[in-house]
């Protein structure tokens, strides 16, 4: 297999070498913390060969990351971590070894008593914002937006509701045009409802920017934009930018002077379990709330050990962030499916729900527990998530167990299995090139909010009738032709241009160019599609020879272009005697 670099954030965080001795510290971690001389405070991604084809239950303690290499895994480590893998029996060799973060000033931890202004604006690691920011947008927006947006506090963080230091509410925001009865806390709402939750695993940076841009592009475009006016006065959106907040702080200090290593934490902060956990790139105190679901609790991709970055939690449902999601779904959604793995949910269901994650590019639904189990609607999941994974420009579609691994517990697993209502986790940004990995440079969130936005677009849209719905198509503004005649001259080259507009998104894997050229000699020309960047294309490269004319349409993967801009239908006459005339082209992305 060709070997590629996974190549992270460029400025990733140190991971935490001096640890105490107990529960989870390892004899490596002693050994370090014992000979500072010999620490190194760098965190590793190992590359486990041939991972696929063995036991899950073999990664339990190690931090295995979501993407996938054919058949090989990755795992994030420490320096000690590759020795720790061949000891369980696996094939590691070092796939990056990560440069650490540079120091930021620090910022504060813990809800804010009030939330400001001031607050909206306070950031990490180059623009990432705090959760305290976080919260104060939502106010914000309330305060901006009267008659469209409401904030509600849906429960409380591990560390508010067990009365510790630097705890925070649980905060929702619900979008729409209101009227009366709009954004109440029943199931019966008179809206369809979609909702969208980010930043429940705390490193995962990209997620709680994608839902602050869902909420500003739907406020700020109301009565602008044609499709967030259309989403506000026909649906309710509801959105959890921050599901684990107590997590996020932790992250965020540890990118801010706070503890090194902190950086990688993927958890809650409930450390009454595994107290001495190391807090590094591959362990971390906490209870995963994407593996203490009950819909198959302590299934694949879980682990019982309290200091692995997927610990299940010492019960189903045992976190307090858990049970307070569990009741805003409840309170959201009506239950519409029976019992039974393979039960599907009743036909008028209405709703969509929509999880956020990081990384590789993937669209997900379940169930997630076991790839060999099909969900009583797999036919229709199975359709969105192909639509979804399209327009956002060819990303990969499934079950997770067959283009990742299986995973148990998780939140869209239990929204679907509880309530019936359609759900999926999105994951966000690519496994490798500057912007892969939990922690990309702020400056990637342009390039992905252009394949997320689409997709979240949709998944709205589809909340009225998500099990008897059609597919859109490539959606409005993603396409433009040019239907002007130009004159092909012997040695002399044409530009047909045609811009798009609206789309919006990234164009897709499989765009097509559809080329109608009148030609007595088809072997003198080239033809080439020139993308707003000036990146050429070749469709047609004097092949053909003395065949007449071009009717074709070619299939072009153009997912590393933004779809929005001018786009240009170049073709050149290389030869003498024979001309011709491009009479139209058309593109869709």
């Amino acid at each position: 297999m060709h070997h590629r670099r996974i190549l992270w954030a460029a400025a990733v965080a140190a991971a935490l070498t001096a640890v105490t001795a107990g529960s989870g510290a390892s004899a490596s971690d002693t050994a370090r913390a014992a000979d500072p001389a010999n620490s190194d405070d760098h965190a590793y991604v190992y590359r486990v060969h041939g991972g696929a084809d063995v036991a899950l239950s073999k990664f339990s303690s190690f931090d295995l990351l979501e993407t996938r290499e054919g058949d090989d895994l990755f795992v994030l480590g420490d320096a000690d971590t590759g020795q720790e893998l061949k000891a369980a029996g696996l094939r590691p060799t070092v796939e990056e070894k990560l440069t650490p973060a540079p120091w930021e000033p620090p910022k504060r931890s813990g809800q804010a008593p009030r939330m400001t202004d001031a607050l909206a604006e306070e950031t990490y690691y180059g623009g990432y914002r705090t959760v305290n920011a976080q919260y104060a947008h939502l106010d914000q927006v309330a305060r901006d937006h009267a008659g469209l947006a409401t904030v509600v506090d849906f429960g409380d963080s591990w560390r508010k509701s067990t009365g510790r230091a630097g705890g925070y509410d649980l905060k929702a925001i619900c979008l729409t045009k209101k009227t009366s009865g709009s954004c109440q806390l029943t199931p019966n709402s008179s809206k369809p409802r979609f909702l969208l939750q980010a930043q429940v695993h705390a490193r995962e940076l990209s997620t709680g920017e994608m839902a602050y841009r869902w909420i500003d592009y739907l406020t700020d475009g109301y009565g602008s934009d044609t499709k967030a006016t259309e989403l506000l006065d026909t649906r309710e959106i509801w959105v959890v930018p921050i599901g684990n907040p107590d997590g996020v702080d932790m992250v965020q200090q540890g990118f801010s002077g706070g503890p090194s290593g902190q950086q990688w934490h993927r958890k809650n902060a409930n450390h009454t379990h595994g107290s001495n956990c190391s807090e590094n790139s591959g362990s971390g105190i906490g209870i995963d709330l994407n593996r203490n679901n009950s819909s198959h609790w302590g299934g694949a991709g879980t682990s019982s050990n309290p200091c692995s970055q997927v610990y299940k939690g010492p019960a189903a449902d045992s976190e307090h962030e858990t049970k307070a999601l569990h009741s805003l779904y409840r309170k959201l959604f009506p239950d519409t499916r029976g019992t039974g793995d393979r039960t599907p949910a009743d036909p008028d269901t209405q709703g969509f729900f929509v999880t956020l994650h990081s990384y590789s590019n993937m669209v997900l639904f379940p169930w997630g527990w076991n790839s060999g189990v099909e969900a009583g609607n797999d036919a229709d999941l199975r359709r969105m998530g192909k639509d979804m994974a399209e327009l956002a420009g060819g990303w990969q579609y499934g079950q997770p167990g067959e283009i990742l691994y299986n995973a148990s517990g998780t939140h869209d697993d239990w929204v679907y299995d509880d309530l019936g209502v359609p759900s999926y986790t999105f994951e966000i940004g690519p496994n490798s090139g500057s912007c892969g990995g939990f922690h990309p440079s702020y400056s990637c969130q342009n390039r992905f909010w252009n394949q997320v936005k689409p997709m979240l677009v949709y998944s709205a849209e589809n909340a009225k009738d998500p099990y008897g719905g059609t597919d859109p198509g490539p959606g409005p503004g993603c396409s433009a032709s040019n239907g002007t005649d130009l004159a092909i001259r012997d040695h002399a080259t044409v530009n047909s241009p045609a811009t798009v507009s609206g789309c919006g998104r990234e164009a897709s894997t499989t765009s097509t160019v559809k080329v109608q050229i009148q030609h007595t000699y088809i072997g003198d020309l080239t033809v080439q599609l020139i993308a707003p960047d000036g990146s050429a294309y070749t469709l047609h490269n004097r092949s053909g020879g003395s065949t007449d004319n071009i009717n074709q349409t070619y299939t072009v993967n153009l997912s590393s272009e933004a779809a929005d801009g001018t786009w240009n239908l170049r073709v050149t006459d290389s030869a003498t005697w024979d001309t011709g005339t491009l009479t139209g082209w058309e593109l869709t992305l």
